[in-house]
């Protein structure tokens, strides 16, 4: 498509966005400005969500060059009107579930729908990693980008993987996320797209049963420990607690000192290139 044809694309909430041409000033959210850098694409600037600090996470940045990338702020933090007088022709959202834009308030995603032109691509419980994936790719190639997937990388992790959790006594695995001292965040597996793909080339991963919360299940270290894991799956985005803030915690250290740990990122780019990194880590762990 020549940069001065007319542009669409239909988002996953079934909305077609129409340009006059393509568009080639973008503001995304942080994970989906690092899915499209992966791509070959320079977005424009980036927001993040109400989960973020005052910077952008360089966990959800991935590759994007965040030093020369325009922070257009997070959750409550982010100005509309700022960001419609930073000159975008598309803002590329993501979505948990009904459409609703994630990361900022929704008074603010109302007001920007109003001035620029919006797609949102769903990455919630109910999506296969493969569908999320395949979506960015198809606005990616949309929005004319140079660089085609890492197919090859990503097949070559998904097989060497099978290979490793085919053997017997396969290692059990738990995806959490640290609060504190005494507090953790069990993830469920079956809520996690990235998660339910690592199940399906055999991964053992753990759940931790019935309880409060959805994607979640929060207990302190010891319910942690007492689960068994071999490996740890451990999220490493800026609102998980850091390994200074829980050395306090004892069964925190005895977990840490039995398990091998991978670092998880529940905001990955949804690229064949971060999906590779990812599916590597884990079959270097096991």
């Amino acid at each position: 498509m020549s940069p001065y044809s007319s542009w669409e694309f239909t988002d996953d909430r079934g909305h077609l966005t129409v340009a006059p041409r393509r568009p080639d000033r973008v503001v995304a959210y942080i994970q989906a400005g690092a899915t499209l850098w992966d791509h070959g694409l320079r977005p424009l600037g980036v927001f993040g969500s109400h989960h973020d600090g005052d910077s952008p996470d360089p966990a959800k940045a991935g590759g994007l060059p965040l030093a020369s990338t325009r922070d257009l702020g997070a959750g409550s933090s982010v100005d509309p009107d700022a960001v419609v007088a930073a000159g975008p022709d598309l803002l590329v959202a993501v979505s948990y579930g009904g459409g609703q834009i994630y990361g900022i308030d929704p008074e603010a995603a109302k007001h920007l729908e109003e001035q620029v032109p919006v797609v949102v691509i769903d990455v919630g419980k109910d999506r296969p990693l493969d569908g999320i994936r395949d979506r960015f790719t198809a606005l990616a190639r949309s929005l004319g980008a140079p660089r085609e997937p890492d197919v090859q990388d990503l097949a070559w992790a998904r097989d060497r993987l099978r290979t490793l959790t085919a053997r017997p006594a396969a290692a059990r695995v738990l995806a959490l996320s640290a609060a504190g001292p005494g507090s953790v965040h069990l993830a469920r597996p079956g809520t996690w797209p990235d998660l339910r793909a690592l199940s399906a080339l055999g991964v053992d991963l753990l759940d931790p049963g019935h309880g409060a919360g959805g994607n979640w299940c929060t207990t302190d270290w010891a319910g942690a420990l007492a689960l068994d894991p071999d490996v740890v799956l451990g999220d490493v985005r800026a609102n998980a607690a850091t390994p200074d803030a829980l050395r306090g915690d004892g069964h925190w250290r005895a977990l840490q000192e039995r398990v091998r740990t991978v670092a998880w990122n529940p905001e990955a780019p949804c690229s064949h290139r971060g999906h590779a990194r990812f599916v590597d880590a884990v079959a270097a762990a096991l």
